[in-house]
């Protein structure tokens, strides 16, 4: 990336809201710190606004134009909400043995122009950098893989995602375009940890019970950090005939980092990335 690129990038973010560079720069410091902070009180952190109007309006456009290109599994997907196949070691009814469905539709890296806009903001140093101070880690890389490494999700009407816990433990997001109706993204914030699975909540969780469940308010523009390893969560079902856009941005805190093969398979149709996109 030559330097001549990084104004026209930076200049699609609200720099005035959200100074994120220079990253050393005490406001930029001060952002991240309160990333940080809603992070570990909530398990989620909003920055509405964040993407300019215009560069939301032509990010949405360049995800329109590849919606098509999204690889769907027909009749969606069953799986638990561990993202795994039922255990048949506990008894019926478990969260570990329950099925539901999802249903969304994944445009992978490889569809996605090395010119447009939203590719070229994933690729930018300026967000890494930024991203890796507001989640507290050390040093961020993009994802290796070529299918992978930046999604843009493409839900249609009465298409949703189940109650589920990501297998990765953070999770950065960008949407571009809303429903007109449904689409709600939905979770309750640490629901388990690394010492107890509470099993008993997320149980009476896929019985029905909305005690715990918050929902997050997102409006398009808005830059979305998620803890989904410990917090389940979901998006109820897409109403109207307006596609719910959303980029998802593939970074972990080790270099080289693959999607599985039956993962890719299931997402995208194929384990193998196609001719290069111009």
């Amino acid at each position: 990336m030559s330097a001549s690129d990084v104004p026209s990038i930076a200049a699609t973010i609200d720099l005035d809201r959200y100074p994120i560079v220079p990253l050393g720069d005490a406001r930029a410091q001060a952002l991240a710190g309160n990333c940080r902070a809603q992070l570990a009180a909530t398990g989620s952190c909003l920055l509405p606004g964040f993407l300019l109007p215009d560069a939301v309006a032509r990010m949405a456009a360049e995800a329109a134009a590849v919606a098509p290109l999204a690889h769907r599994k027909p009749g969606g997907r069953g799986a638990t909400a561990y993202l795994a196949p039922p255990d048949e070691s506990f008894p019926a009814g478990h969260p570990r043995r329950r099925l539901q469905t999802s249903s969304v539709g994944a445009v992978a890296y490889d569809l996605i122009p090395h010119g447009s806009l939203v590719r070229r903001l994933y690729e930018w140093d300026g967000l890494l950098n930024f991203l890796a101070a507001a989640l507290g880690k050390d040093r961020l890389y993009r994802y290796a893989d070529p299918l992978g490494a930046l999604n843009i999700a493409a839900m249609e009407q009465d298409e949703h995602l189940l109650w589920h816990f990501d297998q990765t433990d953070f999770v950065v997001s960008i949407l571009l375009q809303d429903c007109e109706r449904g689409g709600d993204f939905e979770y309750v914030p640490n629901i388990r940890d690394a010492a107890a699975e509470n099993y008993d909540r997320v149980w009476r969780l896929l019985d029905g019970d909305r005690g715990e469940v918050v929902r997050l308010d997102m409006a398009p523009g808005t830059l979305a950090l998620f803890m989904g390893r410990h917090s389940i969560h979901r998006v109820t079902p897409i109403a109207g005939s307006t596609l719910r856009l959303i980029a998802l941005l593939g970074y972990d805190t080790e270099p080289g980092t693959m999607s599985s093969e039956r993962l890719k398979l299931a997402r995208y149709g194929r384990t193998e990335p196609l001719a290069v996109v111009s």
